[in-house]
């Protein structure tokens, strides 16, 4: 007889197995560490890392150096998640549109930014804009990367919007909806679910390209790791460090979307039925 199992456990196992080849994964690396670490002939100091990223000081938490420029990633990454959306779904909004010019603008942002390097706009921002506008270190840095990772995003809005199927704009305008009302209530509900995924990667990119507003001394996390690498020469360690904090930020946010995923999934359900 065939063994069914329920969605519960099949996830659970999933859980399990994901989880163990995670753990596996760790403890090759710790074994090539360990491994190599004799051939490199290099004195590991571990034990100074947790110094860097917070202390105790009369009972109360004292945040370390890594801490604090993660805490500027933080806002640097938020502030262009946010704005890197919007920029995404207005150029979306542009490229579908009747409108000639609106298609025109659309499209040349779109080649200007894929078509050239994140460290060449940011350098462009920073040294011949900001100095016009009056714009400091941290708004060049948002700027930046809002404009880059809201290109790629576009496209991705774009596709999602795409994929809805024609009917359900001609039931929307049937119903005397605007544009606007259309996208809100008929288009995006029913577009997200499809775009999760991609956003996701999306955001996960830009997590990452976030350490080169580094290259215009900016301290964020990966700053302050080349600042504690000057003074203490802790270079794997320090490096090793920030790249598990970053690992442990975005594995975070893809564990996000799959409930957020699941969420919409059961609300789609609920609402078809």
């Amino acid at each position: 007889m065939p063994i069914f199992r329920s969605d519960q456990s099949y996830q659970s196992n999933l859980l399990i197995l994901d989880a163990a080849k995670f753990l596996i994964t760790v403890g090759l690396l710790i074994w090539l560490m360990v491994g190599s670490s004799g051939n490199l002939s290099y004195n590991w100091q571990w034990y100074r890392i947790p110094g860097y990223l917070f202390t105790y000081a009369d009972g109360k938490f004292v945040a370390g150096p890594l801490l604090d420029g993660l805490k500027v990633t933080f806002q640097i990454t938020i502030i262009s998640l946010i704005l890197s959306s919007l920029f995404g779904l207005t150029t979306a909004i542009f490229r579908l549109s009747n409108s000639f010019i609106a298609r025109i603008l659309a499209r040349g942002y779109l080649e200007l930014i894929r078509n050239t390097p994140l460290l060449v706009q940011l350098f462009f921002i920073y040294f011949v804009i900001s100095p016009v506008f009056g714009i400091n270190q941290f708004t060049s840095a948002v700027l930046t990367l809002s404009l880059f990772e809201g290109a790629y995003a576009s496209e991705i809005f774009r596709a999602g919007i795409i994929s809805i199927h024609k009917g359900q704009w001609e039931a929307a305008y049937s119903l005397g909806l605007s544009n606007f009302h259309t996208y809100r209530h008929i288009i995006l509900p029913q577009a997200i679910l499809r775009m999760l995924p991609p956003l996701a990667g999306q955001a996960i990119s830009l997590i990452k390209d976030s350490a080169l507003v580094s290259t215009i001394a900016i301290y964020d996390l990966t700053m302050k790791g080349q600042e504690i690498i000057a003074q203490t020469y802790l270079v794997f360690e320090i490096w090793f460090t920030i790249a598990a904090i970053y690992l442990i930020i975005t594995a975070t946010l893809s564990a996000i979307v799959r409930i957020l995923e699941k969420r919409f999934a059961v609300d789609n359900i609920s609402r078809s039925l």
